[in-house]
């Protein structure tokens, strides 16, 4: 199929105006009397809140409200209660506060100073309890508990999945190699450039508006009407451009805080956070996966053991959905017959961890594709042979009972080994020591799949999208314009965007902007819009003509009477007769997630990988990332440009991952929770050869046979310089980030066997 729009690398429609510096943030975002909130945090990982006094800071001239729990009486007309799996949260601690950050009170005042300086008179009284700092230690008997009222928590457990297939023991005793190693992966941020913000009012009919950088505006509506207990109608959701999010502005984050602060101080209130707070709000998943793998001689998988721990924090946030996803992969992407996978999101007494790009793949793809080039390596086998004899292929049925469809992963395993000529002898002498690896993934994308979009016709004879997709860097903007100008047949600049960003009292309904979900579920509604928008064109165009529909065809925006070209309108004459004769608008509707896409199970399964060459110093332990290849399954490229740039973003994550991040505690404490100390990957961590392949096994389901792909990099680049670093130097490391440290130490112990 020939495509005029689809597949060009057009530039970012939204790209000139954010150059400019004409494109609006939050942070851009003034009213008249806006008020300035602050927020008071735990000094204490784990404490009672034995007493909070507010008075003082009510007092001081230009304090309007003060928020603590004395707000939430039983029965008020506010409830405290948030969470979006589990109602374990409240907009300020009730009994008790869970880790280090957690919110206290909140002020709103008339600058930022005379806020700090309210915060500064409240009066708190603690009570100190034990602190859980990892989620081993969490699940022991006789740990503190960091909830005693909710029945859904046990042992500080808020969510178990389990996944099984086949006879697991069965499986093993019918193996000839058995790997068992654990894997470890600390607490590391989101790193957005933007940091939380939010303003909030109420106008003069009781409805309540709210500008804010989220990826959810749907979500975070309706989370506010239920703390409103108001019917969501009454709230108005605004989202501006957002400064980068990777799954941390999804749900409630701060809007809350200024809502319930402007509802207290009536007057409009705008709370950004500071980057030390960002890092108390949300955070990734730690986590210990423990994993046994069996094969046969020949490298045939035959069982897979997997338990998976993740520290989902002080509250469970998407810890929930996190571990779902992540044990549900857990066999990786390969067809094993006999499977045990378990997931526990654990609670401790740490920041919240929530959303993060790869959603609980990474975590889990380190141990499984380290298993994979281990178990090549004890059979003496090729690493992309052994994975290639395994793969889940077209038409195969996931452990999940899911059929795989756009699996392109014997492809892109090929392309990506040629990449870094993978097989390739080297020499290897002095302290310089170069190795090779590479590692594919896998990972599912959302199942809450609904998207609603509209496509409208203008008398000029362009045409406006309206999306609840949010843009936050990734080029969604740029992606519908082509999908509706391709089956307009226009150009696509002849596509655009209403002025306001999605807004839920003007834009249709989307689930959510995350998992990756834009271009296949988003992608699908605005077909579909545009599509019933051209019928109704063709519809209108017959009516003029006084001839059949099916008579009618239609090109270059044109719409004409076959066989006789000459007879028809352009779209832009079709739009102001209609406008001429009727007062409504002209305009399609699509739809994506009904009942009948809702028999697919799952919309579509990520496909990546990535190939990288690395140099250790066997003095030093620094490993020095040379080349990486990263790549993934586009099913097709709406946009290669913007897919190149979404996976080389998204390998570069992995980098800093991989090499440099953790955030540290001690004794519930972060230490290092600032851009100065929280280490970053810089230009000299990212290597100079640094190309992307992309490979296109067209999706039968997908918008043009297109799906998602931002999240297809970064799982396997951990795995891929593990093993890079094992086939440089022999030391398999399980734990990230490989510092110099972990480096050295291993191969300190490596000499001492010899």
């Amino acid at each position: 199929m020939e495509f005029k729009t689809v597949g060009q690398s057009i530039w970012r429609v939204d790209g000139e105006k954010k150059v400019r510096g004409e494109a609006l943030y939050t942070i851009d975002l003034k009213m008249e009397g806006m008020l300035h909130g602050r927020i008071l945090r735990s000094p204490f990982p784990h404490a009672k809140l034995i007493k909070i006094d507010t008075s003082a800071a009510a007092k001081l001239p230009g304090v309007f409200a003060v928020l603590s729990r004395e707000d939430f009486p039983q029965d008020g007309p506010l409830s405290p209660y948030l969470g979006r799996r589990m109602k374990d949260k409240t907009v300020v601690a009730m009994d008790k506060v869970r880790h280090v950050g957690d919110v206290v009170a909140a002020v709103a005042a008339v600058d930022v100073e005379t806020a700090d300086a309210a915060l500064r008179l409240i009066d708190v009284e603690y009570e100190e309890l034990p602190l859980v700092s990892d989620p081993l230690e969490a699940i022991r008997e006789g740990a503190a508990q960091l909830f005693d009222h909710l029945p859904e928590v046990k042992n500080n457990i808020c969510h178990h999945t389990g996944l099984k297939q086949g006879d697991i023991e069965k499986g093993f005793q019918e193996s000839d190699i058995i790997l068992e190693d654990t894997f470890t992966t600390p607490v590391a941020q989101q790193c957005h450039l933007e940091a939380h913000n939010a303003l909030a009012w109420f106008d003069s009919s009781g409805r309540l508006n709210v500008q804010t950088g989220t990826q959810t505006p749907y979500g975070v509506r309706k989370s506010l009407a239920e703390i409103f207990q108001m019917v969501e109608e009454k709230i108005r959701i605004m989202v501006p451009y957002i400064g980068g999010a990777y799954g941390a502005k999804s749900h409630l984050k701060v809007e809350h805080l200024a809502a319930v602060l402007a509802w207290k101080a009536q007057r409009p209130v705008r709370i950004q956070l500071r980057r030390e707070e960002v890092f108390l709000t949300v955070t990734k998943h730690a986590s210990v996966v423990k994993m046994k793998t069996g094969a046969k001689k020949d490298g045939t998988l035959v069982a897979r053991k997997a338990e998976l721990y993740y520290d989902t924090g002080g509250f469970a946030e998407n810890g929930p959905n996190v571990v779902h996803k992540a044990t549900l992969t857990a066999s990786g992407p390969y067809r094993i017959p006999h499977i045990q996978a378990d997931g526990y999101a654990v609670l401790t007494n740490k920041p919240s961890a929530g959303a993060f790009r790869g959603y609980g793949v990474p975590q889990v793809a380190l141990a499984y594709e380290s298993h994979m080039d281990m178990l090549a390596q004890r059979l003496g086998i090729d690493p992309i042979e052994i994975r290639v004899k395994n793969l889940l292929r077209e038409g195969d049925r996931h452990p999940t009972g899911i059929t795989m469809h756009s699996v392109g992963y014997e492809e892109l395993l090929r392309k990506l080994g040629a990449a870094i000529r993978l097989g390739d002898k080297k020499r290897n002498r002095g302290k310089a020591r170069r190795g090779k690896g590479i590692a594919c993934m896998i990972k599912a994308s959302n199942t809450e799949a609904q998207s609603e979009a509209k496509v409208q016709a203008n008398r000029d004879g362009t045409f406006a999208v309206f999306s609840s997709s949010v843009e936050m860097g990734q080029g969604v903007e740029t992606v519908m314009a082509q999908i509706a100008a391709e089956e307009l047949g226009v150009a696509w600049k002849a596509v655009s965007f209403i002025a306001q960003r999605p807004d839920t009292d003007l834009t249709p309904f989307d689930a959510m902007t995350s998992a990756s979900r834009s271009t296949f579920c988003m992608g699908n509604a605005v077909r579909r819009a545009a599509k019933d928008l051209r019928e109704k064109l063709v519809q209108f165009a017959a009516e003029i003509m006084e001839i059949s529909p099916q008579d009618l065809r239609v090109e270059n925006g044109r719409i004409f009477a076959a066989g006789a070209e000459h007879k028809g309108y352009s779209y832009k004459e079709l739009a102001v007769l209609h406008f001429k004769r009727r007062e409504r608008e002209l305009a399609g509707n699509g739809f994506y997630g009904d009942e009948e896409d809702a028999k697919t199970v799952l919309p579509f399964w990520l496909v990546g990988g990535c190939a990288v060459e690395v140099e250790v110093d066997t003095e030093t332990g620094a490993v020095k990332l040379l080349k990486l290849v990263a790549g993934a399954d586009a099913g097709k490229a709406i946009n290669p440009r913007l897919c190149e740039g979404q996976v080389r973003g998204d390998a570069t994550i992995g980098i800093g991952q991989a090499l440099l991040e953790e955030l540290k505690f001690v004794d519930g404490q972060p230490v290092n929770a600032t851009f100065l100390h929280y280490t970053l990957p810089s230009f000299q961590d990212v290597p100079d050869e640094f190309p992307v392949v992309l490979v296109e096994q067209p999706h039968k389901n997908g918008p043009f046979g297109a799906k998602g792909l931002a999240e297809s990099a970064l799982p396997g680049v951990p795995a891929a310089i593990a093993n890079a670093i094992y086939d440089a130097v022999g030391v398999r490391i399980k734990d990230i980030p490989f510092t110099p440290e972990r480096v050295l130490s291993a191969l300190s112990q490596k000499e001492s066997k010899f």
